[in-house]
């Protein structure tokens, strides 16, 4: 025993010793960010705008990776057309497309026809669909609430894209908000910020980082800073994704996608200049160019209906002359797969082709297309829940800044927005599998018609088709039987005691 111990020991020691680990130097990584908040807002915003010549002065402008096709300078005499395929434009006004055609009316209870004056003076629904395009390529926004009797006698609601507002947080909590807007008056811009905070607006006029007074901006010369009680602010901000490179801030879509744009702009634009390098061209002997048959000159070429090149005609014996149309080979499919890796690229994470109506496989069928439609609705039920916090409310925020206005009480009530379900599956397909699970004996009738309605129908509506199905199938709820009545006894005529007992 005692060999095998030692044996044992000096085993221990040779692993401590095998396994002696030096910690890591402490080390400092630098790393320099190419744009601020406000920067990487613009960058999205020409992204979005679409036009070819605005991505060129863009990117011309901007230090950073100037391999990037947008950035990159084409050789003298080697220049290319450089396209842009519009997809992140796409992208945004295809998503709040979706979510703003779900939308249900907004219920106010009691207060009900008030809101609706408020959303028509507001364009409300407009409104909304412009902001949640905003919010996906800018990152995020607010929602502004402010009077103008001069416009209207109803609250204005406004929205500001995340590239004209500071957001000011204490702790994770919004604190205040600022909201920028240029004025220009003289050839001077100023910057009037108003600072929106619970229980107060301020206001202030900027130029250059240095403040003026509001009348410097005749408009602007009726402006007040205002307090209330309420514990309210009347800005509300939305927010879809948070970023993780600025603190406090939303996400843009395009963020992750902007080389994937960069790169399906470069395969479109390579086609199209491969296209354009391999037009079909003609080539005529001297002695078969077409003349003037009045005089016998040769016909100059026209570039749009009379395109050739002249060659010398040949003098060997037994070779005819011959026109000949010569053009070069374009590998289609190998640009058309670069093309849809680069789309798909795009799209991953966001939508499905299928929705913006792009078929890059033709042969899948109704469930394959489906299944696609999934990414879609993914990104369409987080744009919903976040809106179905937000839009409550506001709308609660607008009756209290109204009240408030009106030096009437502040009247809590309960707002509800509400939304449909998207087309995925389609309904047939909801009809199918709701059927096979009722027919099988998993699932109620109240559970089939939730599942299939959703948010489409109200709670009556629903209770009253649960009702009606149960009528047409002989489905009859009985009280449960008290007791007494399995002896087919009254209750009533159950003889009493003279002590009240049962006999």
């Amino acid at each position: 025993m005692r060999f095998f111990d030692t044996m044992a020991d000096r085993i221990r020691t040779g692993i401590k010793t095998w396994l002696r680990i030096q910690p890591a130097q402490n080390a400092t990584i630098n790393i320099r960010e190419t744009l601020d908040y406000e920067g990487n807002a613009i960058k999205n915003r020409i992204w979005y705008r679409g036009e070819s010549e605005e991505l060129a002065q863009l990117y011309s402008q901007l230090d950073g990776d100037r391999t990037r096709f947008w950035a990159a300078s084409s050789t003298k005499g080697m220049e290319i057309r450089k396209l842009h395929v519009g997809i992140p434009s796409l992208i945004a006004d295809m998503l709040a497309s979706i979510v703003v055609a779900d939308m249900n009316e907004v219920e106010a209870g009691s207060r009900q026809d008030e809101w609706d004056s408020i959303a028509k003076e507001n364009d409300f629904i407009e409104l909304v669909k412009g902001a949640i395009t905003d919010t996906l390529y800018i990152g995020d926004g607010v929602f502004k609430v402010s009077f103008d009797t001069t416009l209207s006698a109803l609250p204005i609601i406004e929205y500001y894209p995340g590239d004209k507002i500071d957001i000011i947080r204490n702790r994770g909590r919004v604190k205040e908000i600022v909201f920028k807007t240029a004025y220009n008056e003289n050839n001077q811009e100023y910057v009037l910020l108003e600072h929106y905070g619970i229980g107060f607006i301020r206001y202030e006029l900027t130029r250059g980082g240095k403040l003026y007074d509001l009348k410097t901006v005749p408009e602007l010369a009726g402006l007040n800073d205002i307090e209330w009680d309420g514990g309210f602010m009347m800005a509300v901000p939305l927010t879809f994704y948070k970023s993780a490179k600025y603190d406090g801030r939303g996400k843009s879509i395009f963020d992750s996608k902007i080389d994937a744009f960069d790169s399906l702009d470069e395969a479109w634009s390579q086609w199209m200049d491969a296209l354009r390098k391999n037009r079909t061209k003609e080539y005529i002997p001297d002695n078969m160019l077409p003349r003037n048959p009045y005089t016998g000159e040769i016909l100059a070429p026209n570039p749009f209906d009379n395109a050739y090149i002249k060659t010398d005609a040949s003098m060997t014996e037994g070779v005819a002359n011959k026109i000949e149309l010569i053009q070069g080979n374009i590998p289609h499919e190998s640009y058309l797969s670069t093309y849809i890796t680069a789309l798909d690229l795009c799209l991953q994470g966001i939508m499905s082709p299928s929705t913006l109506g792009i078929d890059v496989k033709k042969l899948d069928n109704a469930e394959a297309q489906r299944e696609k439609e999934k990414a879609t609705l993914y990104s369409r039920n987080n744009i919903v829940n976040q809106l179905q916090k937000v839009l409550p409310k506001l709308v609660d925020i607008v009756f209290k800044a109204y009240d408030t206005y009106n030096l009437t009480a502040i009247e809590d009530i309960d707002i509800d927005v509400t939304f449909g379900e998207y087309a995925n599956p389609s309904f047939e397909s909801q009809v199918e599998t709701i059927s096979k699970a009722k027919t099988g004996g998993i699932m109620s009738v109240e559970a089939s018609i939730e599942e299939l309605y959703g948010d489409t129908k109200d709670d009556e509506w629903k209770q009253e088709e649960v009702a009606r199905l149960k009528a047409e199938q002989g489905i009859t709820e009985m009280d449960e039987p008290m007791a007494g009545d399995e002896a087919g006894i009254i209750p009533e005529e159950i003889p009493q005691t003279a002590e009240g007992g049962a006999t």
